[in-house]
């Protein structure tokens, strides 16, 4: 599971579980950056794409934002990328949105453990590999089969 969590909220939180000694599922990798704000649906994509079998998104406390608005932000984008993730089939549980503050150890232990059972009970992400084991195929195509740009018009190169 990979999480992608703010710099002064969540991962402050984070911090104080780990300080408080609690137990939580270790199978997190935590991806710290300045503010849930900055967290690039993209990014979720390409983590399940590399393997990630769930996500957690997690910031700062509405209206506790160091950068004001970032974390609402993230909200609105992350409301309409749930519901795309959704459309395309994605199963609902592999993604967790969540609000953490840096007193929150308690709940971001919670938070990762709920997550984790949650995509335990599903088993892992195929998604990504789907296409690679039903064509036998690498998704990668290989520069040799790629063909030459044609020339342009003109013959001026």
């Amino acid at each position: 599971m990979v999480a992608f969590v703010c710099n002064w909220c969540t991962y402050t939180g984070a911090d104080l579980a780990g300080t408080s000694r609690l137990t939580m599922a270790p199978n997190v990798r935590i991806v710290r950056l300045p503010c849930s704000g900055r967290i690039d649906p993209l990014m979720v994509l390409k983590a399940f794409e590399r393997g990630a079998d769930g996500v957690i998104v997690s910031g700062c406390h509405p209206g506790d934002c160091h950068y004001t608005s970032g974390n609402l932000h993230a909200r609105r984008r992350f409301a309409i990328f749930h519901d795309l993730l959704q459309f395309f089939g994605f199963e609902e549980d592999r993604l967790t949105f969540s609000w953490v503050s840096a007193s929150e150890g308690l709940k971001w232990r919670e938070i990762v453990d709920g997550a984790v059972e949650r995509v335990r009970a599903l088993g892992p992400f195929e998604g990504f590999r789907y296409d690679r084991l039903s064509h036998g195929e690498p998704l990668e195509i290989p520069i040799s089969t790629v063909a030459p740009a044609p020339a342009p018009a003109g013959g001026q190169a």
